[in-house]
């Protein structure tokens, strides 16, 4: 392999979406805003956001996959990419609105399930302090 190249995973909890050899280029999206790969850059662990991945191989030309929250680590001309989902296709179109029905909706669904939970952790400690004071 070449020291110009990258050799990408995209990893699911149960399965490996993709795996390429001869990667020119990765772009994914991060809470900061869009992180570009090429194979020279320094070696890095970064979260992702849910949004659309692009990468650009020799032999493949450029491809989209909408994903959903998860790990990018770069090391050396390896990267793994670790996420929750992957969708792919050919219409960015799709892809985004796969990204805001399937991944957000999740996103919002955690956020009120752990707000509910905290409520409840809070009020179970309020009332056991006010047993044990009491």
């Amino acid at each position: 392999m070449q020291s110009n190249l990258m050799r990408l995973k995209v990893l699911l909890p149960f399965k490996v979406f993709a795996k390429v050899e001869d990667v020119k280029r990765i772009v994914a999206k991060t809470a900061q805003g869009f992180l570009g790969l090429l194979p020279h850059r320094l070696d890095c662990v970064v979260a992702l956001t849910p949004g659309i991945l692009t990468w650009e191989s020799e032999l493949g030309g450029e491809v989209v996959v909408a994903v959903d929250e998860g790990l990018l680590v770069k090391a050396g001309a390896e990267v793994l990419i670790s996420v929750r989902n992957a969708i792919g296709g050919t219409d960015l179109d799709k892809l985004h609105e796969a990204v805001k029905q399937e991944f957000m909706k999740v996103s919002e669904q955690e956020h009120d399930m752990r707000l509910a939970l905290t409520k409840l952790e809070s009020g179970f400690i309020s009332r056991f302090a006010k047993l044990q004071h009491g």
